[in-house]
């Protein structure tokens, strides 16, 4: 009876309406009762598979671990898979714990701007890290510097005999310009020259310009002017004055923006935002961020998830480059995916689950006939094969 049932079903299923999948009628369908067909679902987990290692091999951990688990969500039993998640997470902690540990030990060398290095190092990795978070807010402090323009023949350790009279303190300036190894300066370049609490600015255009004194005003007694003559020589002027420096947090997300690692970018500012809700410098990179990881979802098919970028750009700044026309694009390709997804349901005679698909559709989209039409002819067969199984 079950596999009359399943005949009778096959024979209504050639009433389905299929608007709106050209993509689907075009391919071969399963034979009923086949069960789903794994070929659609191992090629984007080989993808990312693939993703995944190349990061690893990179360095880039964090991402990918992501990687890893997307293709445990496709797969859940990939064993391999599985594994070298695990041996990554492991390879991450270890990781972690070294920036923490070297974090603290520039601490206690009195190093704030290579210690803030190595703790926002550990919050790239593991971005919910307490530890390297209350470091960041309470042990280290901003930094303030000069800015040098590089000259021919300039190197580090020079740098830093000039600036601190000890060439040992090169691995700062380094560590301050995320400088390559070994980098060679190249002239007309400019470096941030930090300062190391407890070691005093020896260069003579470092020091900090003593305070202004206020005049006191004295009364206007006209003056014979000067005889005229050959005008007095200008003070030579110092290009290299303190500024303030670029807060770490914000400098560390736009580095993340820079090399499309997104994810990082916006954990990053949002940190920077937490203590800063309304600055306009980081409100503007994390719209940024947002809308490149939404651009990059999209390409990747994750439209989902491109949706709640798009929404969380749409919050902060509704008419952001195409926003609008990215949500709309967004929605019609989840429409079409539950669509899709509905009609291969149907043909593996998965009609409560070809029904669920088709209810998400109506919900995006209320007036999707084909989707309204195949709902009402499943739920048909579905009463059929229900009344004929009591027989």
């Amino acid at each position: 009876m079950m596999a009359a049932g399943r005949g009778w079903l096959a024979a209504a299923a050639l009433g389905l309406a299929l608007g709106g999948c050209a993509a689907l009628t075009s391919s071969t369908p399963s034979e009923p009762g086949a069960g789903p067909a794994p070929i659609a679902r191992d090629p984007l987990a080989a993808r990312h598979r693939q993703q995944a290692e190349a990061l690893e091999r990179d360095g880039q951990l964090r991402r990918a671990a992501e990687e890893w688990k997307i293709v445990l969500t496709i797969t859940p039993d990939d064993a391999r898979a599985r594994e070298a998640l695990r041996a990554l997470q492991a390879r991450i902690d270890q990781a972690v714990a070294e920036r923490l540990d070297e974090g603290r030990k520039a601490l206690a060398r009195g190093v704030q701007v290579e210690a803030r290095r190595k703790f926002l190092a550990a919050l790239a990795l593991d971005p919910s890290n307490r530890a390297a978070f209350d470091a960041l807010q309470s042990d280290t402090r901003e930094v303030e510097f000069i800015t040098h323009t590089v000259r021919a023949g300039d190197t580090l350790t020079a740098l830093a005999q000039r600036y601190y009279g000890d060439r040992s303190r090169g691995e700062v300036i380094w560590e301050t310009n995320h400088l390559p190894p070994n980098p060679r300066l190249a002239a007309g370049t400019t470096l941030k020259i930090p300062e190391i609490p407890g070691v005093p600015f020896v260069h003579p255009e470092a020091r900090r310009p003593a305070p202004a004194v206020a005049a006191v005003p004295t009364p206007d007694v006209p003056r014979p002017g000067p005889t005229p003559g050959p005008a007095a020589p200008a003070a030579p002027s110092t290009k290299e004055e303190f500024t303030s420096e670029v807060n770490p947090l914000l400098a560390e997300a736009r580095e993340a923006l820079e090399r499309s690692d997104y994810p990082d970018a916006i954990a990053t500012v949002d940190k920077f935002l937490a203590g800063k809700p309304g600055d306009r410098e980081g409100l503007t990179l994390k719209k940024q961020a947002l809308y490149g990881q939404a651009k990059s979802q999209m390409d990747a098919r994750q439209y989902p998830e491109s949706i709640q970028s798009l929404n969380q750009l749409a919050r902060l700044q509704p008419d952001y480059e195409d926003t609008p026309a990215l949500l709309r694009q967004a929605r019609t390709r989840i429409v079409e995916q539950h669509y899709t997804q509905g009609v291969r349901y149907y043909r593996e005679e998965k009609l409560r689950e070809a029904i669920a698909e088709w209810r998400v559709v109506l919900e995006m989209d209320p007036g999707n006939a084909n989707a309204r039409r195949n709902i009402d002819q499943a739920e048909k067969l579905l009463r059929g094969l229900e009344q004929r199984m009591k027989k």
